[in-house]
C-alpha cells in the first residue's frame, strides 16, 4: 500500500479526519509541503511526529483547514444577503433567523452577519451558530483580535462602532462576541444543527471530491428549514442544483426545494 494511503488511514484512526474526502492531488501535496518544512522525512515518520508532538498536530489540523478568511468577503454578496436574502428569510415575523456559519474559521464570517443583523434586531435577539474543526481557529475567534487588513470590506460605521482599536489592531466587542455560539464541528462526520433558515458555507467545498459535496448538499438540505437558503462561497456554484433539491434564489444563494 502507498504509503500515503497508510497515512490517510493512521490520520483517520487518530484524530477522526478522513482525508479521503479532500482533493487527494492538492492534499497531498499541501501535507508534502508541511512535513517537508518540519524536516520529516516521509508520511510515515511525519505520523510518528504528530502522535508525540502536540504542538505539531495543531498546526497540522489548521494546515489542513485552510483558514483563509475575513470580514464581508465578497461585499456583492453580503449587499444580495441585506437587501434580498434577510427580509425574504424575516418577511411576516419578528424573529431573528436561525444561522449557522458552518465552517467558521477564526470568526470573521459569523461576526459579520451578527452585525448585519444588527440592522434588522437587537443584539439581545441575535443567536449566531459558528462550527469549525479546528479549535485553534475557534480559539481565535473567542479571542476576536484581528489585523486592520481583514476589515477592508467592512462597512465604515461596523469597524467604529464594534470594534475597540489596540495598537495596529481591532478587537470585536463583547457585545457581538455573546451573540456567537462556537463549536468544534466536523461536517463530514457529525450531526447537523436542524431547522436552520440560513446556513452559510463558503470557500470550503472547493477543497473536497465530488462524493464529499454530495455527502454535504445532502445534510445540509436536511438541516435547513423549510423555506432555507444555503450561501455558498464565490467559486463554489452548485451546478444543477435540483439534483440535491435546491433551486437558485440568487447567485450563490440557493433555497431549499419541499
Amino acid at each position: 500500500m502507498d504509503s500515503y494511503e497508510i497515512f490517510k488511514k493512521q490520520v483517520n484512526d487518530f484524530i477522526n479526519i478522513d482525508l479521503n474526502y479532500y482533493k487527494e492531488k492538492q492534499m497531498r501535496r499541501r501535507i508534502t509541503s508541511l512535513l517537508t518544512r518540519n524536516n520529516y522525512k516521509d508520511f510515515d515518520d511525519y505520523y510518528i511526529g504528530l502522535r508525540n508532538d502536540k504542538k505539531l498536530l495543531d498546526e497540522f489540523v489548521n494546515y489542513l483547514t485552510i483558514n483563509v478568511s475575513e470580514f464581508y468577503r465578497n461585499p456583492g454578496q453580503w449587499q444580495t444577503l441585506e437587501e434580498e436574502i434577510l427580509p425574504y428569510l424575516i418577511r411576516g415575523t419578528k424573529k431573528c433567523p436561525k444561522i449557522w456559519s458552518a465552517a467558521c474559521s477564526t470568526g470573521e464570517e459569523p461576526y459579520s452577519i451578527v452585525m448585519l443583523l444588527n440592522k434588522f434586531f437587537a443584539l439581545k435577539d441575535i443567536k449566531v451558530l459558528a462550527t469549525d474543526i479546528d479549535l485553534g481557529a475557534i480559539n481565535k475567534a473567542k479571542f476576536g483580535l484581528y489585523n486592520e487588513k481583514s476589515l477592508d470590506n467592512l462597512p465604515k460605521e461596523f469597524k467604529y462602532k464594534y470594534f475597540e482599536k489596540i495598537e495596529n489592531s481591532f478587537k470585536i466587542k463583547d457585545e457581538i462576541k455573546k451573540c456567537v455560539e462556537f463549536k468544534k464541528v466536523d461536517l463530514l462526520k457529525d450531526s447537523y444543527p436542524t431547522n436552520v433558515d440560513l446556513i452559510i458555507c463558503r470557500n470550503v467545498m472547493i477543497y473536497f471530491t465530488e462524493q464529499a459535496k454530495e455527502l454535504l448538499y445532502k445534510k445540509f438540505y436536511n438541516s435547513l428549514s423549510t423555506e432555507g437558503i444555503l450561501f455558498v462561497g464565490s467559486t463554489e456554484q452548485i451546478i444543477l442544483p435540483e439534483r440535491y433539491n435546491f433551486k437558485s434564489a440568487k447567485t450563490f444563494f440557493y433555497k431549499k426545494v419541499i
